[in-house]
């Protein structure tokens, strides 16, 4: 099951009224958190992939459970824009050849939700804020290659791996808002 941070229940309700539920309750949510709107409206697809847009958030993506939309919405937070600073990169076309090493390692640090949705095959999932917790099971003999939606949030979790002692790690830019290779989708919905 994907999870999210919050639910809004928009079943039954038709256009505009899931737009105007989600934006109400976005506005109470923190950075970086993922808004589920249940809706079986159809057309709630394209208008929260346009007010996402627009907005600046991330629409995730959808699954769809008998007659039930499920539509997953990141809200946009500072690690989104902020610039990046990590100096040790790889662009997303050289990222498949750099994983041949064999103690090559990729960790997308996204969203459950982001990496449930499309993923690239092998990686390891570990969203940023469950980063400090979990790197103590990470092996530092391993050359690490750190992915996120834009490379903004990989640059800050690249910088926490290196303060924490791990000498190998590059961070992977532009990432997968612009990775036009294979893609896992484990939620068994669209991509979007």
């Amino acid at each position: 099951m994907i999870q999210s941070d919050k639910v809004l229940d928009a079943k039954g309700l038709a256009c505009p009224m899931p737009i105007v539920k989600t934006r109400k309750m976005m506005k109470d949510m923190q950075d970086g958190q993922v808004l589920e709107v249940q809706s079986t409206d159809s057309g709630t697809t394209a208008d929260l992939q346009a007010w996402t847009e627009s907005a600046g958030h991330q629409y995730v993506g959808n699954v769809k459970e008998a007659d039930v939309w499920r539509h997953f919405v990141r809200r946009a937070g500072q690690e989104d824009q902020s610039q990046k600073e990590y100096p040790v990169t790889v662009h997303n076309d050289q990222l498949l050849e750099r994983l041949q090493h064999p103690n090559a390692v990729l960790v997308d640090v996204r969203e459950e939700a982001e990496y449930a949705f499309a993923h690239i095959p092998g990686a390891l999932s570990i969203p940023l804020g469950q980063l400090d917790e979990r790197m103590a099971h990470l092996s530092k003999d391993n050359k690490y290659f750190v992915v996120c939606r834009t490379g903004n949030r990989s640059d800050m979790a690249c910088r926490k791996l290196v303060a924490n002692g791990f000498e190998r790690v590059t961070n992977v830019i532009p990432g997968m808002s612009e990775w036009n290779s294979e893609t896992e989708n484990t939620t068994g919905g669209m991509n979007k």
